[in-house]
C-alpha cells in the first residue's frame, strides 16, 4: 500500500513538493488510481500497465477491456485513467488546431489524423468553416458505416446555420486503413453537395481518413 512506501517516495507527496514535472509516468498513473489492491501498491499496478505497452504513445489506445484484465483495476480506476487519457488528448488537439485555417486537404488530415487512432467503427464529423476558411467548429455527427439514410444532412446544415459557417468539409475515417472511397460513400457525398448547393452552403470536400487519406475534391468531379 502507498502507507508502506516511504513518504518522500509517495506520488502524491513528491507531486506536492517537486512539482508534476518530475513525476513519471508511473507515479502519475499511480495517482490516478489512487490506491492499491491487496499486496499490490497503486504504483505496481502503473507498472503493471505500463509494462504492457510497447511504447508510452499507445497509452492513448487503451480500452476499457485492457484496463480491467490487470490486476488491481476495476471499474472506478479503469475509468479514473481512460477519464485522463482522453482529456489529455482533448487539450492537446484543442492547443494545437487552435484557430485553424483550412488551406488544402493536408491540413484537414493533419488536424484529424489523430482523432482515429483507437476508432474501429467509422466517425463522421462535419468542419464549418467561416468565409476565410478558418475552422469554427468541429462536430461529430454520426457514428457507423456511412450511409445516407442515417447521415441526416439537416442535422449537418442546421449546426452550419446556427455557428454561421460559410463552407463544411465532410471527415470520415476507414478503420481498415484503406481510403479507397465505397459506392457509398460517393453516392454519400453526391446527395449532401446537392443539399449543400440548395442551402447556399458550399461542400468544399470530403476526406476520408486512414493510414492516409483521400480527397473527394482530388480526386473526383462532384460539384
Amino acid at each position: 500500500m502507498l502507507k508502506e512506501i516511504p513518504k518522500n517516495e509517495r506520488p502524491y507527496e513528491r507531486l506536492i513538493e517537486y512539482g508534476k514535472e518530475y513525476l513519471t509516468t508511473e507515479e502519475l498513473l499511480a495517482i490516478l488510481i489512487k490506491s492499491g489492491y491487496k499486496n499490490y501498491s497503486s504504483k505496481m499496478i502503473a507498472s503493471n500497465i505500463i509494462n504492457n505497452l510497447k511504447d508510452l504513445s499507445e497509452l492513448k489506445k487503451l480500452k476499457y477491456e485492457d484496463l480491467i484484465k490487470i490486476k488491481g483495476i476495476g471499474q472506478a480506476k479503469a475509468c479514473n485513467v481512460l477519464a485522463a487519457i482522453e482529456l489529455a488528448k482533448r487539450i492537446n488537439i484543442k492547443k494545437e488546431h487552435e484557430d485553424d485555417y483550412i488551406r488544402c486537404s493536408e491540413d484537414v488530415y493533419n488536424y484529424f489524423k489523430n482523432f482515429f487512432d483507437d476508432k474501429e467503427q467509422e466517425y463522421f464529423y462535419c468542419l464549418y468553416l467561416d468565409n476565410k476558411k478558418r475552422i469554427i467548429k468541429s462536430k461529430l455527427l454520426f457514428i457507423g458505416t456511412i450511409n445516407y439514410s442515417l447521415v441526416n444532412p439537416r442535422e449537418i446544415f442546421k449546426e452550419a446555420y446556427i455557428c454561421g459557417a460559410v463552407s463544411i468539409i465532410i471527415v470520415h475515417n476507414h478503420p481498415t486503413g484503406d481510403t479507397t472511397p465505397s459506392k457509398q460513400d460517393i453516392e454519400t457525398t453526391k446527395k449532401i453537395i446537392e443539399v449543400g448547393n440548395l442551402l447556399g452552403i458550399k461542400v468544399d470536400d470530403h476526406i476520408i481518413i486512414g493510414d492516409n487519406y483521400y480527397s473527394f475534391f482530388e480526386n473526383l468531379k462532384l460539384d
